[in-house]
């Protein structure tokens, strides 16, 4: 495995700082703990999930690896999905993530995200994934409830 670029480690000029900008750190003992950490932030409408790019995220090219993408957008439209649907169980059933722009180690990412149908037991989901103004990947996902309200997300 190739380290990354000095270009792809400079890239993001000035690093964000989530903290300093109204963002909470997400915390999760799974696999998200992995990659992240991640962080949470209430825009008045819903709940919006960052991450800081590391060189841990980098691929072969020394650029963000779509799989990190994917990971992300998983989460948060789950996460929206969970919040929005009384906080029931849940599982992703499908996720398709299409890569628009590439993202930069260093860059801060952040999604939005936002039910398009509810049903009984499915809920049909879309986001964006942005750095800054620039969409570096689209989602759309569908989740099954699976039954009763619990504290956490899956």
């Amino acid at each position: 495995m190739t380290e990354p670029s000095p270009q792809s480690r400079s890239a993001a000029a000035v690093e964000f700082d989530p903290a300093s900008n109204g963002w909470e750190p997400h915390s999760d003992t799974g696999f998200i703990g992995l990659i992240g950490p991640l962080w949470q932030r209430w825009d008045g409408e819903h709940w919006l999930l960052g991450l800081v790019t590391q060189p841990k995220h980098h691929n072969r090219r020394g650029v963000v690896q779509g799989g990190v993408l994917m990971t992300l957008a998983d989460r948060a439209l789950g996460m929206t999905a969970w919040h929005e649907n009384g906080r029931r169980p849940q599982a992703t059933v499908q996720l398709d993530v299409h890569f628009v722009e590439t993202v930069r180690i260093g860059e801060f990412i952040e999604s939005r995200c936002q039910v398009v149908r509810r049903t009984h037991s499915i809920v049909f989901m879309q986001g964006t994934l942005t750095v800054g103004s620039r969409t570096v990947a689209t989602a759309n996902g569908i989740w099954k409830t699976l039954g009763a309200a619990k504290s956490t997300p899956d």
